[in-house]
């Protein structure tokens, strides 16, 4: 008799427990909603209804620049209009002070490097340099361009007016050697991750500086292994990937438009 009224007790408390848990949910989604309603921003902080426009009096400061022209604070000033939460929490690249970024260490990747700490530690500790070099860092304003790997670049000869921005961003695998009359054959900084990366050291510029963008955990630990000079034992699993493509194709929920995935 004791064990059914301790039985029918603990499913009592299991279900009060339930039932305020439920209306402790609703009322966190309810309050959401009206957040949201009542908000300019969506739930990452940024406009609902953007606006490009500069403000009047920084149209007026930088209406006098002329077309290509370096404008000192242009950048922030235009994402600050578009989003008026925009701040510059961290460094452009991290360094041996990364665990005082509380905000970034909050997300996961890609969006922050939460649960990284260890390995980002690791990979920092033998890396001689992450950050742009004095001489770029002096510059009171800096040109940059962004080279993609698409071939809207081809038979275009632009490789000498890319070369004379300060700096020169590359992504993943874009090509240099033998494309120099349309690519340019400065490279500053060269941003990939593991899918897209080189597989031969001789392939970087010597010159420049390797950009990990960490999309996922697996990034960093990739990372690891090359700074370390181990055996990766971590592959992507194209097969997998090119699968699920396939699937989608079939679905029409994409078009191939490549010879076949």
């Amino acid at each position: 008799m004791g064990l059914l009224v301790f039985v029918r007790n603990l499913l009592l408390a299991l279900c009060l427990f339930l039932v305020l848990g439920f209306l402790y949910y609703s009322a966190w989604k309810l309050h959401l909603l009206q957040w949201e309603e009542d908000s300019k921003y969506d739930r990452l902080g940024f406009l609902l209804n953007l606006d490009s426009k500069l403000p009047a009096e920084l149209a007026t400061k930088y209406a006098n620049f002329s077309e290509g022209a370096c404008k000192p604070g242009y950048a922030s000033a235009l994402m600050t209009a578009i989003f008026p939460r925009f701040s510059k929490p961290a460094p452009m690249f991290l360094d041996d002070s990364f665990r005082k970024w509380a905000r970034i260490r909050e997300f996961v990747p890609p969006f922050g490097i939460k649960g990284q700490d260890n390995l980002i530690k690791a990979i920092l500790s033998v890396t001689k340099e992450y950050r742009l070099t004095p001489a770029l860092d002096s510059l009171r304003c800096r040109r940059c361009i962004i080279v993609g790997n698409g071939g809207v670049l081809a038979n275009k000869s632009l490789g000498s007016r890319i070369d004379d921005y300060d700096i020169v961003v590359r992504l993943n695998s874009a090509p240099v050697k033998g494309f120099e009359k349309d690519v340019g054959s400065k490279t500053t900084l060269r941003i990939t991750y593991p899918e897209g990366a080189m597989q031969r050291p001789e392939q970087y510029e010597r010159d420049s500086l390797f950009v990990l963008a960490g999309f996922k955990w697996q990034d960093f630990k990739w990372l690891k292994y090359i700074v370390y000079k181990e055996r990766v034992s971590w592959t992507h699993n194209i097969q997998r990937e090119k699968e699920f493509l396939r699937k989608l194709v079939k679905a029409r929920v994409i078009t191939d438009l490549s010879s076949g995935i």
